[in-house]
């Protein structure tokens, strides 16, 4: 059974994540790099990412969607069963991705990339979390 409450609860930890990176995110590069900045940022983008990957857990399981193998199961799931399109799928990837480097290989870290992703990137995680609500009501009809 789907626990709506804590699938709107990760939502909610979603978008306060996003809107404090917003409130931090510097417009241009150069600041970006101040050490304290950069890793602020890093941080925010890492939990950010989590909370999305922790909603999409939280989803398979209560639409009783079978039993991911990995993370990236989660996102096949969900776009096979209409709750995620495919291209937000992708994009998950991408940004679970980059959430394992920051996490796992941190002298790999590209301060360019996060700084673009930062940029151009909340927008889909603002975008899952209105493809989840929209698939919420959907199943509440």
């Amino acid at each position: 059974m789907l626990d709506q409450e804590r699938v709107l609860g990760k939502l909610d930890q979603l978008r306060g994540y996003l809107d404090e990176l917003r409130a931090i995110v510097p417009p241009d590069f150069e600041r970006y790099e101040r050490v304290e900045t950069c890793r602020a940022c890093e941080r925010l983008v890492q939990i950010a990412v989590e909370a999305a990957i922790d909603t999409c857990g939280l989803l398979v399981a209560g639409l009783e969607l079978g039993l991911p193998g990995e993370e990236d199961d989660l996102f096949e799931k969900l776009a096979s069963a209409g709750v995620l399109s495919d291209e937000m799928m992708g994009k998950l990837r991408t940004m679970k991705g980059l959430r394992n480097i920051l996490v796992r290989e941190y002298s790999r870290v590209d301060d360019r990339l996060v700084f673009a992703t930062l940029r151009d990137g909340l927008p889909d995680l603002e975008e899952f979390g209105g493809q989840v609500t929209a698939a919420l009501r959907e199943r509440l009809r």
